[in-house]
């Protein structure tokens, strides 16, 4: 028996894999816990239709990151902060702060996007990637400068 995966099984597939499985695990368990339906010809055409569509979808998203991530790219921010006598800083550098800036020019991102391991406490130039979509991470400069 041909079914189509609605949704991820583990072990078998993912959704929308097109798979052979036997008969009574299809009929039994995968159909009716609406997990698959029977690859019919109308529901396998349905199918290609929607991957045509997520497809679609999926590489306008990607363009549009790839725009933001070069003005991205572009920029280059500075935050002024006190300094103590060893050179580290009073405070430090956060995801919000650098979420916030890139606001300021115009630029919507998520704070968790934003992939700081640890906040910025040290003076210096530091580059912190920006991650936009699976295929897109953009780079913005960071310097920290005494105050």
């Amino acid at each position: 028996m041909q079914v189509i995966l609605l949704e991820d099984v583990p072990n078998l597939g993912k959704a929308g894999d097109l798979l052979k499985v036997s008969d009574g695990y299809g009929r039994n368990y995968l159909i009716p816990q609406k997990k698959a339906i029977l690859a019919t010809e109308k529901n396998l055409k349905g199918l290609e239709h929607q991957k045509r569509q997520v497809q679609h979808r999926m590489g306008k998203v990607k363009k549009d990151s790839e725009r933001v991530a070069q003005q991205i790219e572009e920029l280059s921010c500075t935050f002024a902060k006190p300094v103590g006598e060893s050179g580290k800083l009073f405070g430090s550098v956060t995801s919000m702060e650098i979420e916030s800036y890139l606001k300021e020019n115009g630029i919507e991102v998520d704070r968790k996007k934003i992939l700081l391991e640890e906040p910025i406490k040290n003076l210096g130039m530091f580059t912190v990637p920006i991650k936009l979509h699976p295929e897109v991470t953009a780079h913005l400069r960071v310097w920290v400068v005494q105050e």
